[in-house]
């Protein structure tokens, strides 16, 4: 018996071997192919329609007019079309307080003044409740009213429009499509814009069934991820101006990896809507904690590498959206305009 088990483990630790081998070997292909595939230069160049995520204090809180005109002339400088200004959160009843946007208007004035042209938006959301978990419950009728209600106080403000980023959306989110419905109605009434920042696609769309079979009938709608599918991404892209890509958060252990990431959804999302309406892809000038290989390069020549592999440009303006305004530094604004914008040395 002794003999038998033996002669057992000893197969075992062959066949896990073998196994990890195996692994390891597809593991080397996937990155060396990768690798290959990373190394050619993007031919396509940028464009000057791009967004910007800009952070709270500029409606919540007193400037100078030179950090008034600071802003204005980094705007004009990297050809930067539509900031989102961060005007919330929403509460849960779907009001903001007035004294989060107290400046609002002298921001506004501002932007007149040193940036004229460029779209200030209110970016305005909030963690969406399912199942119990979150804050903001878009399921409410009276909770979605009262979203309504703040926007048009924004549009008052002089915001040139409203930017939504709830989190997280899913497939099938119907409470938020009436959102948008509503939304895009009394954005068009005072001649604004309605813009949405959403998930990057799903991998598969038939993966999402799987998703919800694997986890926890009481958590699945919280904890697989929010990504939407094409037909989604479509209904997103009838409703709104402008849709922005959150791109980044990739997690990707090399830059080839991270950076086919970026080309494979500007590809995929451009083919999917870039006839419909604007699409800015979010790229990051941060660096996650566990991230090291995604930041602004890999982005952008991504996101170059994408547009190559298009048949045509698509029939909207595209871009990208730099998530941040408060992480970006003056060396990667120089990165971005050499780049990315049309131009540039390349």
């Amino acid at each position: 018996m002794a003999r038998t088990a033996g002669r057992w483990a000893r197969r075992g630790l062959r066949w896990a071997g073998w196994t990890a081998a195996y692994v390891s070997g597809l593991v080397a292909l996937v990155l060396a192919g990768a690798w290959v595939w990373w190394q050619p230069e993007p031919v396509s160049r940028g464009t000057v329609v791009n967004a910007l995520w800009a952070r709270h204090q500029w409606v919540g809180e007193a400037h100078t007019e030179e950090e008034y005109r600071a802003l204005g002339r980094l705007l004009k400088e990297n050809r930067i079309t539509d900031v989102f200004f961060h005007a919330g959160p929403f509460e849960a009843d779907g009001t903001v307080p007035p004294s989060k946007y107290r400046y609002a208007r002298a921001l506004i004035q501002a932007m007149r003044r040193h940036a004229p042209g460029v779209r200030a938006q209110a970016y305005l959301g909030q963690i969406r409740k399912i199942d119990g978990h979150g804050i903001t419950d878009l399921d409410d009728p009276a909770v979605r009213q009262r979203v309504l209600r703040t926007d048009a106080l924004m549009l008052d403000q002089g915001f040139d429009g409203i930017h939504y980023d709830f989190e997280p959306i899913y497939t099938g989110d119907t409470a938020f499509l009436e959102l948008m419905d509503r939304t895009r109605e009394l954005t068009r009434s005072r001649g604004k814009v309605l813009s949405v920042a959403i998930e990057q696609l799903t991998l598969v769309d038939g993966a999402q069934p799987l998703y919800k079979a694997l986890i926890p009938q009481g958590h699945r709608r919280v904890h697989y991820p929010p990504r939407p599918t094409a037909d989604y991404l479509r209904a997103l892209a009838d409703r709104a101006d402008q849709v922005a890509i959150m791109t980044y958060d990739a997690s990707l252990p090399t830059r080839s990896l991270a950076g086919w990431h970026f080309a494979w959804h500007t590809e995929r999302t451009l083919r999917l809507i870039g006839d419909r309406t604007t699409v800015f892809m979010g790229i990051p000038t941060y660096r996650p904690l566990f991230d090291w290989a995604e930041g602004l390069e890999v982005a952008l020549r991504g996101v170059r590498r994408g547009v190559d592999a298009l048949d045509r440009p698509p029939k909207r303006p595209f871009g990208v959206g730099i998530y941040a305004e408060w992480t970006s530094i003056p060396a990667e604004w120089a990165l971005y305009r050499a780049t990315w914008l049309p131009g540039g040395p390349g």
